[in-house]
């Protein structure tokens, strides 16, 4: 998604995030045992550009600010955010974050937390730029590990800029990953069975 509407919006969806976020912040009963570093994907492994190849970043400590339309840590625990961050030669990018928890039952409540934020960010986006029309859909859950759900994001605003986004979420025992692909477009132009594939490797090379 191009930050034209990355910039407008994400200043009031950041506040409007979260009320929901008090089942994640009970601490565990104690120190979580140290788990192995998820893995991230590789930019061969993104939907594949008609005319650009991808460029993967390095892993990056923290939650990724390309995430922040629709998703944030408000309400959260501080748990390990680390993420990746990929780009073409145009305007078509993609980020992916892993998020260890404490436990699978914390992974588990945290998963649906995102999936929620996910699906309701094309009512918040409109709810706080008057000049963004958003629409949401969904594209289905995938039957990898602990399971992942597939939901793309178009936006439009009044002065015409028009941007296609697909999110997914899933989870691996205590571990949560998110990942989006973004570029300027519509719902025609979005890669949904490749980013499907994307979004099962994603989840099943976490470990």
């Amino acid at each position: 998604m191009s930050m034209r509407v990355r910039t407008s919006a994400l200043t009031a969806l950041t506040v409007a995030a979260l009320a929901v976020g008090a089942v994640l912040t009970a601490p565990a009963a104690g120190a979580a045992p140290k788990a192995p570093t998820p893995k991230f994907l590789s930019a061969s492994q993104l939907p594949p550009h008609p005319t650009s190849s991808w460029t993967a970043g390095p892993v990056t400590d923290g939650f990724p600010e390309e995430l922040g339309l629709c998703v944030s840590t408000e309400g959260v625990p501080a748990y390990d955010y680390r993420h990746r961050e990929f780009r073409t030669d145009l305007e078509t990018s993609a980020v992916q974050l892993t998020v260890v928890t404490g436990t699978a039952a914390q992974a588990k409540a945290l998963a649906k937390h995102y999936d929620d934020l996910i699906r309701t960010c094309a009512d918040r986006i409109e709810e706080s730029s008057p000049d963004v029309e958003a629409e949401g859909r969904d594209y289905g859950k995938l039957p990898v590990e602990e399971g992942a759900r597939v939901r793309g994001l178009h936006t439009e605003t009044s002065w015409g800029a028009t941007d296609i986004a697909l999110l997914s979420v899933g989870r691996d025992g205590r571990t949560v990953t998110v990942v989006e692909w973004g570029q300027m477009g519509d719902f025609g132009n979005a890669p949904v069975a490749a980013f499907k594939k994307t979004t099962s490797t994603a989840v099943d090379k976490l470990y």
